[in-house]
């Protein structure tokens, strides 16, 4: 009798707390919960700056808290080990950006981590375009003038990037391809000294994520001429693509998505998924998010994996025809 009164309770306890979930309300076993967004690099980045921007909102949708872990190293591979180790309950995220799950697996003969096998797609979250800068007193204003001013100069024009194989690097590759003029690439460990450099003019220009670059253009210290993406930025109307200027082929765009450990309950990711495009839709997260240049872009599942599908192939093709080594 006893252990029909035991299992009578814990049936109903189950009944009430999916009744809560179902109307919306956390259960104050939910609010006992912890939510992690990992991220692969040090307080104070791109990445983490997003982590943060969505944590709290995040925290309100699902009922508990969400906090953000910087687990930076072995170019991705330390945060994503950790999350594909974590039980699939998608209560422990991987904010990434493209490069450690599209170009990665590539770039590296071994990786700790294999985005296919050991990862659960949850959601793309914003988009990056990369926009190409010069420095303020350069003679070109326009993505066609420097290409111009590439295939007239007897030596290659130098582009800066924050690293062989990042997606300044691959993004000017594809513009040498797009213009059929050699660049020369000047690689840099990280963006603020390609920067500096670019500042400084002792490089010609930079491809980097329009959030990293937008205080330098507003406060006209660098010019940018070209925007590497199918559509203008909404905070820089003025800039065209190189599509627009004559030059197609040079598309990329540093997103960044969440990610899960492999074996989350298709259910489990997509009530993950529909929180996480209610925080995206709120106006403060919103806000703060265009306000830096990282355009809000929430994806289903399914939508974010057929984009790491194709973004794998294009970004490893680039890899081998260039014969792209890590440095």
């Amino acid at each position: 009798m006893k252990n029909m009164l035991v299992h009578r309770r814990h049936c109903l306890h189950g009944l009430a707390a999916a009744a809560l979930a179902a109307a919306g309300l956390p259960s104050a076993q939910a609010q006992d919960r912890i939510t992690r967004i990992v991220v692969a690099f040090p307080p104070g980045g791109p990445v983490d700056f997003v982590a943060r921007a969505i944590a709290e909102q995040l925290g309100k949708e699902i009922g508990h808290q969400v906090i953000v872990e910087n687990k930076a190293g072995a170019n991705g591979g330390i945060a994503a080990e950790y999350v594909s180790r974590s039980a699939p309950d998608a209560q422990t995220l991987w904010l990434t950006s493209v490069g450690a799950v599209a170009i990665n697996p590539s770039l590296y003969e071994k990786l700790m981590y294999d985005p296919a096998k050991d990862l659960a797609p949850i959601s793309l979250v914003v988009r990056n375009v990369e926009v190409l800068v010069v420095g303020a007193n350069a003679p070109y204003n326009t993505g066609a003038e420097f290409v111009a001013a590439a295939k007239k100069s007897k030596q290659p024009l130098t582009l800066a990037s924050s690293g062989t194989g990042s997606v300044p690097h691959l993004a000017m590759e594809l513009l040498s391809d797009a213009a059929k003029t050699p660049l020369l690439h000047v690689p840099y460990k990280g963006a603020a000294p390609a920067i500096t450099d670019v500042l400084a003019g002792h490089v010609d220009g930079f491809f980097g994520d329009i959030p990293g670059l937008l205080p330098f253009i507003t406060s006209r210290k660098l010019k940018p001429i070209g925007i590497a993406a199918s559509k203008r930025h909404p905070l820089l109307p003025e800039v065209k693509t190189f599509l627009e200027m004559g030059i197609p082929g040079v598309d990329s765009d540093n997103w960044y998505a969440l990610f899960a450990a492999k074996g989350t309950p298709a259910g489990v990711a997509d009530a993950m998924n529909q929180a996480l495009r209610r925080t995206l839709a709120n106006e403060g997260v919103k806000s703060r998010l265009m306000a830096s240049g990282a355009e809000p872009a929430p994806s289903s599942p399914a939508e974010l994996s057929a984009l790491l599908a194709r973004d794998s192939a294009k970004w490893s093709a680039v890899v081998r025809a260039k014969k792209i080594k890590p440095d």
